[in-house]
């Protein structure tokens, strides 16, 4: 019997999204059920924001639906946005586009 697992396509286009440069994002998105309080205390627990970089960046949210809370590799940025969705509150991986 074979035991070795087949490659399939899938593994191949997740290994090749990973890239260790600062080269993505980490969004978060406005919702009309999450309070200030509870994205502030988010920011900061996840992301290691201050309390004024968290409060300003909740303002940024509010007004505009969606920020860019932190910049990083996409291994540094995808648990922290799965920690920040674990939470209820919408949040997205995304590559930096050309400076």
């Amino acid at each position: 019997m074979n035991t070795t697992k087949p490659f399939s396509i899938e593994e191949e286009q997740a290994d090749v999204m990973i890239d260790d440069g600062n080269n993505c994002k980490l969004i978060v998105w406005n919702d009309e059920v999450n309070t200030f309080d509870w994205v502030i205390e988010t920011l900061i627990d996840i992301c290691g924001h201050t309390a004024e970089q968290a409060e300003q960046s909740a303002m940024i949210i509010h007004t505009k639906g969606k920020y860019a809370v932190k910049e990083g590799s996409y291994n540094t940025l995808k648990p922290m946005c799965d920690a920040i969705t674990e939470r209820g509150i919408g949040a997205t991986v995304e590559e930096l586009s050309e400076r």
